[in-house]
């Protein structure tokens, strides 16, 4: 016989596969859950941010843009003012003419620079889309349809109508 004890087969714990920990699906959903609502509120935590930056912006933009409409009209209210003074103490009427013709021009130039530019009506077809007929005037002289007198100017600034022009029009004489 012999005296050698008999060797267990068995492995040793740790070779044994060890269980993978179980994953709770509801904890794993609650902290996914979790993560997302936390990337939502930042999401729209910026989004506000962005709308708040995005309205002080266009706010400073239309200030800017105001304060250098002002800087462009002040000195024809300079001239302006100017030819009023003068003319309390004018004693040659066609010097002041001239003189508010000049600031007229100067006011125009200023519109032009802008862009605002004045619409051409007397002689021209009523256009609805840049004119405003306050009479019809029979006449033979022109044409029926066509711009006789402007009451008040009409202006615009690119494709964009800013006032329409205030219009007399001419229609057939009846017969």
């Amino acid at each position: 016989m012999s005296d050698e004890s008999p060797i267990s087969e068995s492995p040793p714990e740790a070779e044994q596969p060890v269980a993978a920990a179980e994953v709770d699906p509801l904890e794993a959903s609650k902290t996914e859950v979790s993560k997302l609502r936390d990337q939502l509120l930042r999401t729209a935590a910026d989004f506000d941010n962005f709308r708040k930056r995005s309205r002080r912006e266009l706010a400073d933009t239309e200030k800017r843009a105001r304060e250098d409409l002002i800087k462009d009209l002040l000195p024809v209210f300079d001239n302006l003012e100017r030819a009023t003074a003068h003319a309390e103490t004018a004693t040659d009427v066609k010097a002041l003419a001239d003189g508010i013709a000049l600031v007229k021009r100067q006011f125009l130039d200023t519109l032009s620079k802008i862009g605002i530019e004045r619409i051409k009506a007397q002689g021209e077809a009523f256009d609805p889309a840049f004119h405003e007929a306050v009479q019809q005037f029979e006449t033979a002289d022109h044409p029926p349809g066509t711009v006789i007198h402007e009451v008040q100017a009409g202006y615009v600034q690119g494709d964009k109508l800013v006032r329409p022009a205030i219009v007399v029009v001419a229609k057939a004489k009846a017969n």
